[in-house]
């Protein structure tokens, strides 16, 4: 049995979180603009999952990385370095006197880390299917040759 389409499912499920609490840290800016939310329950929930995505998407990048997937690593590495280089300035917390300042340029770099997540799921689900089909057909060697070319 391969372990490649196995690989790739744990990918997707990794980039799926990743999406979906980057959906919800931009939900949440949302929801301050439009006066849904008062800062301090923005910043506490914002604060709970912001170094946990963090850490999701190092994790992501180093098992792209150790399983050989180089593109797929180069292609992850901006937004691992945006996201280390936010941590390492400290300005990766929401603070709660300053949020009104920075509402708008955080939803922009979350609308923009929304896009890329969407279109690396996009290419996450391709590999997925492309070695699932190379697993099925692993007699044909047209199939197993196309499937590798990405």
């Amino acid at each position: 049995m391969d372990w490649l389409p196995f690989l790739w499912l744990i990918f997707s499920c990794m980039n799926l979180t990743l999406l979906g609490l980057n959906f919800y840290e931009f939900l949440g800016f949302s929801d301050l603009e439009a006066d849904y939310l008062n800062p301090y329950e923005l910043s506490s929930r914002i604060n709970y999952v912001i170094v946990p995505e963090y850490l999701l998407h190092g994790a992501l990048c180093i098992l792209f990385l150790m399983t050989g997937h180089w593109i797929m690593f180069l292609l992850s590495l901006p937004t691992a370095y945006y996201n280390l280089k936010q941590y390492l300035s400290n300005k990766h917390l929401v603070d709660v006197t300053e949020v009104f300042k920075v509402v708008s340029t955080e939803k922009k770099a979350r609308l923009i880390k929304l896009g890329f997540y969407v279109i690396f799921f996009g290419l996450v689900i391709t590999r997925l299917a492309l070695s699932v089909v190379s697993a099925v057909f692993a007699d044909d060697e047209d199939i197993v040759a196309w499937s590798t070319i990405y």
